[in-house]
């Protein structure tokens, strides 16, 4: 009997002793039990802005004690990759929430996407019991420029003006959870006037896998540079930078990288000179008067009166050596063409000139010399040449249209005024005396003789000349003016 309740014992303990190695088996120790209470906390707003940056970030637990307290927080609820937020002899915890902000990007969230963080509080052995909300954080960091890297050299290819040039590329947060505008700029090395290469944008959702990165082409680098500064033929660095825009909160945030300096050396495009003639112009076919139009880069362009007839366009003010006509078959090998026209243009007579199909007023005439294929378009306009008078204002006598100043008509279109006008004067013209209607200013060349352009399409005029009397004479017909000294 002895013996049966001995093995009955040991049979008894052997079962107790596998039962507790079981369940140690099972514990999971990378949660252990909570042995102090951390408050749950509010942050008023779990989407952050960076408005917010100051605001306090507070915690708080119900330990007292000697023991040094250490703030973690995860992206997990296992805490297996922990991070400190901050350290604490107290039992409070005190921060900003621009300081756990940038922690938890530091952790990777993604700005203005949201995440579930879980915090706790440990003091040596003892851990508190978890906590744990979604979070919204804000970006802190512009975007890196990855090429062109400092100190490179781009080589422009100036017989290929179409081909890719370089292509810039930058990193940023892997992810954002709004959309973001990167404007990609360049200026001279060290100054603050910057011109845009261009504008990437990158959406959520991004279902065409748009990439970090904007390719340009010879012409669009070289045209930039030049406007940044750069000397034709001769090499010049170039800072290059990257704004990455946001607009989750208001005011967006800005965010702009270090600047890459790159260098480059442009190259001079002789874009050829247009002329109109023809019996749809102002001037008819009489090449010697043909109009010339404004050329700006690789663009000529005028605002003139056209009626339903044929036209064409010449190199120079005269039939030869160039001259221009439709892209048709059986063209002369010696004529140049346009590949593409608009609409509201037919292949006329002769050897294929235009023709307008439109009504008889003021047209937008737009050429594009750009790669050696001219394409042009023809577009009519609310704007008149066929007006009573026209008023000069301006700050010769002030913008107010109360004190514009009366041109005098000479017929066909045409106006004229003899007025004093100082060096630096800017000024306007008006078709009625108020901004409400018609208005005339210069389109896009500054000085003494330019192309008119009307209703928002146009700069003011500024003079640049020795402050006596002048002729200002304006053809809204032919959309040009002058101003000659008497």
């Amino acid at each position: 009997m002895k013996n049966l309740l001995k093995l009955l014992f040991a049979s008894i303990l052997v079962s107790i002793l596998f039962v507790a190695c079981d369940n140690d088996a099972d514990r999971d120790w990378t949660t252990p039990e909570a042995s102090f209470k951390l408050y749950d906390t509010t942050l008023g707003s779990n989407v952050l802005y960076e408005t917010m940056k100051n605001n306090p970030f507070v915690l708080s637990w119900d330990k007292t004690s000697s023991s040094d307290y250490t703030i973690v927080f995860s992206t997990t609820e296992d805490f297996a990759n922990k991070i400190t937020l901050g350290t604490s002899t107290t039992n409070t915890f005190t921060t900003t929430i621009g300081d756990i902000n940038s922690k938890f990007l530091s952790a990777g969230m993604s700005p203005f996407s949201s995440s579930a963080v879980y915090v706790r509080i440990e003091a040596g052995s003892e851990v508190s019991n978890v906590i744990s909300f979604a979070i919204t954080p804000y970006p802190i960091a512009g975007p890196v420029i990855t090429a062109p890297t400092n100190g490179s050299t781009i080589v422009l290819n100036s017989s290929d003006q179409s081909a890719i040039a370089t292509t810039i590329t930058w990193s940023d947060y892997s992810k954002y959870g709004a959309t973001v505008k990167y404007l990609v700029e360049i200026a001279k090395k060290g100054s603050s006037d910057f011109v845009s290469l261009g504008e990437v944008t990158i959406p959520i959702p991004n279902p065409d896998n748009i990439t970090r990165s904007l390719a340009i082409s010879n012409k669009d680098l070289n045209t930039a540079a030049l406007n940044a500064g750069a000397v034709v033929n001769v090499e010049t660095e170039l800072d290059f930078r990257v704004t990455a825009k946001t607009e989750f909160s208001t005011p967006g945030i800005e965010l702009i990288s270090e600047v890459s300096t790159a260098k480059l050396t442009t190259y001079q495009v002789d874009y050829p000179d247009f002329f109109l003639v023809g019996g749809a112009s102002a001037v008819g076919w009489n090449a010697s008067g043909a109009q010339k139009l404004h050329k700006h880069d690789n663009i000529s362009e005028i605002y003139t009166y056209l009626q339903p007839d044929e036209f064409r366009f010449l190199g120079q003010a005269d039939w030869n050596p160039i001259n221009y006509s439709m892209d048709v078959a059986g063209i002369k090998d010696n004529y140049k063409y346009f590949k593409t026209v608009s609409s509201n243009i037919v292949k006329g007579g002769g050897d294929e000139n235009m023709k307008l199909t439109g009504t008889a007023g003021i047209y937008k005439v737009v050429i594009d010399a750009d790669f050696g294929v001219k394409s042009l378009t023809v577009t009519p306009t609310t704007a008149s040449w066929d007006i009573p008078n026209l008023y000069l204002v301006g700050s010769l006598q002030g913008w107010s249209d109360s004190t514009a100043e009366a041109f005098s008509p000479i017929g066909n279109g045409k106006f004229e005024m003899i007025r004093e006008i100082p060096d630096g004067a800017e000024f306007k013209f008006l078709g009625q005396q108020n901004w409400t209607g018609k208005e005339w200013g210069n389109i896009h060349a500054v000085g003494n003789t330019g192309f008119l352009g009307p209703n928002g399409d146009n700069n003011n005029i500024k003079f640049d000349g020795g402050g006596t009397f002048y002729t200002i004479t304006v053809d809204l017909k032919m959309g040009t003016y002058t101003i000659k000294p008497i």
